[in-house]
Protein backbone atom coordinates (compact mmCIF):
# COMPACT_ATOMS: atom_id res chain seq x y z
CA UNK A 1 0.00 0.00 0.00
CA UNK A 2 1.32 3.38 -0.99
CA UNK A 3 1.24 6.21 1.50
CA UNK A 4 -0.06 9.64 0.40
CA UNK A 5 2.08 12.65 1.12
CA UNK A 6 0.26 15.64 2.69
CA UNK A 7 0.75 19.23 1.60
CA UNK A 8 -0.08 21.56 -1.24
CA UNK A 9 0.66 21.11 -4.87
CA UNK A 10 2.35 23.77 -6.89
CA UNK A 11 -0.93 24.60 -8.66
CA UNK A 12 -2.77 25.04 -5.35
CA UNK A 13 -0.10 27.46 -4.16
CA UNK A 14 -0.35 29.48 -7.39
CA UNK A 15 -4.15 29.66 -7.11
CA UNK A 16 -3.93 30.81 -3.47
CA UNK A 17 -1.30 33.42 -4.37
CA UNK A 18 -3.45 34.69 -7.26
CA UNK A 19 -6.46 35.04 -4.94
CA UNK A 20 -4.44 36.98 -2.37
CA UNK A 21 -3.12 39.28 -5.12
CA UNK A 22 -6.66 39.82 -6.44
CA UNK A 23 -7.92 40.78 -2.97
CA UNK A 24 -4.97 43.17 -2.63
CA UNK A 25 -5.75 44.80 -5.98
CA UNK A 26 -9.37 45.29 -4.98
CA UNK A 27 -8.54 46.63 -1.50
CA UNK A 28 -5.74 49.05 -2.49
CA UNK A 29 -7.96 51.75 -4.08
CA UNK A 30 -10.37 51.53 -1.16
CA UNK A 31 -7.56 52.06 1.34
CA UNK A 32 -6.18 54.97 -0.72
CA UNK A 33 -9.62 56.59 -0.88
CA UNK A 34 -10.11 56.14 2.87
CA UNK A 35 -6.74 57.81 3.48
CA UNK A 36 -7.69 60.73 1.21
CA UNK A 37 -11.07 61.06 2.95
CA UNK A 38 -9.33 61.21 6.35
CA UNK A 39 -6.87 63.86 5.08
CA UNK A 40 -9.75 65.91 3.69
CA UNK A 41 -11.57 65.74 7.01
CA UNK A 42 -8.40 66.90 8.80
CA UNK A 43 -8.18 69.82 6.35
CA UNK A 44 -11.80 70.79 7.05
CA UNK A 45 -11.16 70.74 10.80
CA UNK A 46 -7.95 72.81 10.51
CA UNK A 47 -9.62 75.39 8.26
CA UNK A 48 -12.59 75.67 10.61
CA UNK A 49 -10.30 76.07 13.63
CA UNK A 50 -8.21 78.84 12.04
CA UNK A 51 -11.19 80.66 10.54
CA UNK A 52 -13.04 80.60 13.86
CA UNK A 53 -9.96 82.12 15.55
CA UNK A 54 -9.67 84.81 12.86
CA UNK A 55 -13.36 85.67 13.34
CA UNK A 56 -12.89 85.83 17.13
CA UNK A 57 -9.92 88.18 16.66
CA UNK A 58 -11.99 90.43 14.38
CA UNK A 59 -14.86 90.45 16.88
CA UNK A 60 -12.46 91.39 19.70
CA UNK A 61 -11.05 94.20 17.54
CA UNK A 62 -14.55 95.49 16.75
CA UNK A 63 -15.40 95.42 20.47
CA UNK A 64 -12.29 97.48 21.28
CA UNK A 65 -10.47 94.67 23.07
CA UNK A 66 -7.73 94.56 20.42
CA UNK A 67 -6.11 97.82 19.37
CA UNK A 68 -6.44 98.81 15.77
CA UNK A 69 -5.52 102.02 14.03
CA UNK A 70 -8.04 104.07 12.12
CA UNK A 71 -8.55 102.53 8.70
CA UNK A 72 -7.29 99.07 9.70
CA UNK A 73 -9.55 96.10 9.03
CA UNK A 74 -9.28 94.59 12.51
CA UNK A 75 -8.01 91.25 11.24
CA UNK A 76 -4.72 89.81 12.59
CA UNK A 77 -1.53 90.94 10.89
CA UNK A 78 -0.03 87.43 11.06
CA UNK A 79 -1.37 83.95 11.79
CA UNK A 80 1.10 83.71 14.66
CA UNK A 81 -0.78 86.54 16.45
CA UNK A 82 -3.62 84.09 17.05
CA UNK A 83 -1.31 81.85 19.09
CA UNK A 84 0.98 84.48 20.64
CA UNK A 85 -2.00 86.52 21.77
CA UNK A 86 -2.53 90.26 21.91
CA UNK A 87 -3.00 92.63 24.86
CA UNK A 88 -6.62 93.16 25.94
CA UNK A 89 -6.91 96.94 25.73
CA UNK A 90 -10.28 96.95 27.49
CA UNK A 91 -8.70 95.90 30.81
CA UNK A 92 -6.38 98.13 32.86
CA UNK A 93 -3.67 95.49 33.34
CA UNK A 94 -3.86 94.43 29.64
CA UNK A 95 -3.83 90.63 29.99
CA UNK A 96 -3.21 88.78 26.74
CA UNK A 97 -6.10 87.37 24.71
CA UNK A 98 -5.29 84.04 23.02
CA UNK A 99 -7.32 82.78 20.08
CA UNK A 100 -5.56 79.46 19.38
CA UNK A 101 -3.56 77.06 21.54
CA UNK A 102 -1.52 76.04 18.52
CA UNK A 103 -1.67 76.77 14.83
CA UNK A 104 -2.50 73.62 12.87
CA UNK A 105 -0.44 72.88 9.77
CA UNK A 106 -2.20 72.16 6.49
CA UNK A 107 -2.56 68.36 6.48
CA UNK A 108 -2.33 68.35 2.67
CA UNK A 109 0.73 70.59 2.46
CA UNK A 110 3.07 69.58 -0.37
CA UNK A 111 6.69 70.63 -0.31
CA UNK A 112 9.39 70.87 -2.90
CA UNK A 113 9.31 69.71 -6.49
CA UNK A 114 9.07 66.07 -5.41
CA UNK A 115 5.55 66.83 -4.21
CA UNK A 116 5.52 64.26 -1.43
CA UNK A 117 2.57 64.60 0.92
CA UNK A 118 3.37 65.85 4.39
CA UNK A 119 1.07 65.43 7.33
CA UNK A 120 1.17 67.94 10.15
CA UNK A 121 3.56 65.71 12.11
CA UNK A 122 5.84 65.30 9.08
CA UNK A 123 5.84 69.06 8.46
CA UNK A 124 7.26 69.55 11.96
CA UNK A 125 9.99 66.98 11.24
CA UNK A 126 11.24 68.92 8.23
CA UNK A 127 10.90 72.17 10.17
CA UNK A 128 8.22 73.82 8.07
CA UNK A 129 6.43 76.22 10.42
CA UNK A 130 2.66 75.67 10.38
CA UNK A 131 2.00 79.26 9.29
CA UNK A 132 4.09 78.63 6.14
CA UNK A 133 1.87 75.70 5.09
CA UNK A 134 -1.15 77.92 4.39
CA UNK A 135 -1.95 80.38 1.65
CA UNK A 136 -2.98 83.77 3.05
CA UNK A 137 -5.68 86.11 1.82
CA UNK A 138 -5.79 89.70 2.99
CA UNK A 139 -8.96 91.70 3.49
CA UNK A 140 -8.14 93.80 0.41
CA UNK A 141 -7.77 90.87 -2.01
CA UNK A 142 -10.70 89.42 -3.99
CA UNK A 143 -11.88 85.85 -3.28
CA UNK A 144 -11.10 84.61 -6.81
CA UNK A 145 -7.49 85.85 -6.58
CA UNK A 146 -6.41 85.54 -2.94
CA UNK A 147 -3.19 87.37 -2.10
CA UNK A 148 -1.35 88.15 1.13
CA UNK A 149 -1.32 91.71 2.38
CA UNK A 150 -1.19 93.73 5.59
CA UNK A 151 -3.61 91.42 7.42
CA UNK A 152 -4.93 87.85 7.39
CA UNK A 153 -8.59 87.73 6.40
CA UNK A 154 -8.65 84.05 5.37
CA UNK A 155 -6.45 81.01 4.77
CA UNK A 156 -6.53 78.37 2.06
CA UNK A 157 -4.69 75.18 1.23
CA UNK A 158 -1.67 75.46 -1.04
CA UNK A 159 -2.29 71.92 -2.31
CA UNK A 160 -3.16 72.07 -6.03
CA UNK A 161 -5.05 68.77 -5.85
CA UNK A 162 -8.70 67.92 -6.33
CA UNK A 163 -10.91 66.54 -3.57
CA UNK A 164 -13.06 63.42 -3.80
CA UNK A 165 -16.09 65.62 -4.50
CA UNK A 166 -14.34 67.24 -7.50
CA UNK A 167 -13.63 70.62 -5.87
CA UNK A 168 -10.12 72.06 -5.58
CA UNK A 169 -8.58 72.09 -2.09
CA UNK A 170 -7.53 75.71 -2.44
CA UNK A 171 -11.19 76.69 -2.98
CA UNK A 172 -12.35 75.31 0.38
Amino acid sequence: MQRQVGGFTYIEMLVALALVALVGLIAAPTVKKARQRADEQALRVALREIRTAIDAYKKAADEGRVRKAVGESGYPKRLSDLVAGVPDSSKPDSPRIYFLRRLPADPLYRRGSAGEDLLAADAAEVRVPPDRTWGLRSYASPPEAPAPGIDVFDVYSLNPGVALDGSRYRDW
